[in-house]
């Protein structure tokens, strides 16, 4: 067994600037709700809004320190079991789903025990990433790269997928279905997969994205699609295409949003100021509250913030050279990049509306436990990478 050499051996192998651009989102976080929460009597006090989210951080950090003990050997062991355990927890929320949430939004994806709200999909994200990495770590051990065997790996991976795709697709969740095909993609990417096998895939993919976007367009287009999609995500497609249309009602929540990003022009309106109501603003939309406050400005650095940390991340995976890592470390990285994409993209009218939260900033437990594992498989990579290991001859 591995044995350290001084006590700055364990500070040495601590990715601090992972740490470092967490602290600054965390910080963000708590500015955000308190803004939020002073401007909407729903979320409480400010103080109290706050505490909550510091308690789901404190818990978060802890179970970061634990998967920080595991290395790749045994998170390869434990992946089918995290696997299945989040199966399991898709299949009870279908049954045991907050019946409260579901007159809301339509959608039975959320445990509910008092004040307490948990989505379970946000922990399998990175369960799903982990056996998706020990599936093609496998593969590519047993296997040479064919034709044949890479079309294998691909069903492989979409076999893995179909489960989960399936139960979002009962919960009525499409938006976080989307953050697994994001993450799958990148994968892909990396697997080894020939390029004549993926290219075509990806564009036969984006042309099922575009006629469904111009279905939605039609009339006729829409009923065939109603076979597929609920009432409220047509509602969301048609306020994102034309957020202007009906601006007190389905369009209400994005064009608030516009208008308070709007109002704060290139440097925002100044430190803990805010005028333009958003609903749920602590969460879906609190990019809105950064851009009334500080502006373009403010957007660009929150941004690179998150550049800076996606760079941490590539960084380290680079340096542990471990194909296993590798993977996990790309759907991890998917997984994040998909988030704030598509949290600030339908913030601003880039993208439509869902309810993918902005990591690391939204208010919510679930959403940043689901991150926060995600953060501690990347420390893991560098606190258990041979090169920041000092032990005796034979060890390794």
């Amino acid at each position: 067994m591995a044995k350290l050499q001084n006590k700055t051996d364990i500070y040495d192998r601590v990715a601090w600037g992972i740490v470092g651009a967490i602290a600054l989102l965390a910080i963000i976080s708590f500015y955000a709700i308190w803004i939020a929460a002073s401007n909407d009597s729903t979320l409480g006090t400010p103080f109290k809004a706050v505490i909550g989210q510091a308690v789901w951080y404190i818990l978060s950090i802890a179970i970061v320190i634990v998967i920080m003990q595991f290395d790749a050997d045994q998170l390869f062991k434990i992946a089918p079991y995290a696997y299945a355990l989040g199966i399991i927890l898709l299949i009870l929320v279908l049954i045991f789903y907050d019946r409260s949430s579901f007159v809301n939004n339509g959608a039975k994806s959320w445990f509910k025990l008092g004040s307490l709200t948990f989505q379970p999909s946000e922990v399998m994200k990175p369960a799903f990433i982990l056996m998706l990495a020990r599936v093609v770590k496998d593969h590519n051990e047993y296997y040479g790269h064919t034709w044949r065997n890479d079309w294998l790996l691909l069903g492989k991976i979409f076999a893995w997928l179909a489960p989960i795709a399936v139960l979002l697709k009962l919960q009525n969740d499409f938006g976080t279905m989307l953050v697994f095909f994001a993450i799958v993609g990148g994968v892909i990417l990396v697997s080894g997969i020939t390029w004549k096998i993926i290219v075509p895939t990806f564009i036969v993919i984006a042309v099922l994205g575009t006629t469904t976007i111009l279905l939605v367009t039609t009339s006729w287009g829409q009923a065939f699609l109603g076979h597929f999609f609920k009432a409220y995500q047509f509602e969301r497609i048609n306020s994102w295409l034309d957020p202007s249309g009906d601006t007190s009602s389905g369009a209400y929540q994005l064009w608030q949003s516009m208008k308070a990003i709007g109002s704060g022009q290139i440097f925002g309106s100044g430190f803990g100021k805010s005028s333009v109501y958003v609903p749920v603003r602590s969460s879906d939309m609190v990019f809105s509250v950064l851009g009334e406050s500080f502006g373009f400005v403010g957007g660009v650095v929150l941004i690179m913030i998150y550049l800076y940390l996606i760079i941490q991340m590539v960084m380290i995976s680079f340096d542990t050279r471990n194909a296993f890592y590798s993977y996990i470390s790309t759907g991890i990285i998917m997984m994040i990049l998909f988030h704030v994409f598509e949290n600030i993209g339908m913030s601003i009218d880039l993208l439509p509306l869902t309810g993918i939260p902005l990591p690391f900033v939204s208010q919510g437990g679930s959403a940043l436990i689901g991150n926060m594992i995600g953060i501690g498989l990347i420390l893991s990579m560098k606190f258990h990478n041979k090169d920041y290991i000092f032990s005796t001859a034979g060890d390794f």
